[in-house]
């Protein structure tokens, strides 16, 4: 069931250009039509926009700027209100979430998160009911998951969702290019899609990229 958002709302989406970032956008406008979003990649640009403008939400994606607590820092200075929600790494030692947190962030969640938690904890902090600070969304366990892939099938949404290419994946995972280039037509037609992006969208509303 989708959350409501009461008033307009305006999201700012600071993240790297990627298959992943795509798929989030996507699920974030089929989920709420009306929900106007902002994207960046250049973390100077993401404060000048904060100067210019007050946003529902930022959502940064800890991966644009590597150490997302000095730029939250930043932000919390030019509009101390402003609600943040970071996107962090599979794996988040206790002490830096609670930097994190302490430093301007009103939730944490993993970048590779499943849609619905993804969902819930952005409905919840646009229709103010997190009321200041949310904690970070865990996940439902992989077994319950719907996966129609390969284990080596999902090994390649992986890298592929994050945007690397047929040579760079082959050499990850010790493949010929022509195997990789395989692998790729199998879940494009596994997911019933045509293009890539498709496929990140649908790896991110499904569920079927996970740590």
């Amino acid at each position: 069931m989708a959350l409501s958002i009461m008033g307009p709302a305006t999201v700012l989406v600071a993240a790297p250009p990627s298959l992943h970032r795509q798929g989030l956008l996507t699920t974030l406008q089929t989920q709420w039509p009306a929900l106007a979003c902002t994207v960046t990649a250049d973390a100077g640009q993401l404060r000048a926009l904060l100067r210019h403008q007050a946003f529902g939400l930022v959502v940064l994606d800890s991966a644009l700027c590597g150490a997302a607590r000095p730029l939250l820092c930043q932000l919390r200075a030019i509009r101390s209100t402003q609600l943040v929600l970071v996107l962090t790494g599979a794996r988040l030692a206790s002490p830096l979430r609670q930097q994190l947190l302490q430093a301007g962030a009103h939730a944490l969640l993993r970048q590779s998160a499943d849609p619905a938690a993804a969902v819930a904890t952005i409905g919840a902090l646009l229709s103010g009911a997190a009321g200041g600070t949310l904690p970070g969304v865990a996940l439902p366990p992989t077994s319950h998951l719907s996966i129609p892939f390969s284990r080596r099938e999902v090994e390649v949404l992986r890298l592929v969702v994050g945007d690397f290419s047929n040579q760079e994946i082959a050499d990850k995972l010790c493949l010929s290019v022509r195997t990789v280039e395989s692998h790729r037509r199998a879940l494009l037609q596994k997911a019933g899609v045509r293009t890539l992006v498709g496929l990140a969208v649908q790896a991110v509303r499904q569920g079927w990229v996970t740590p």
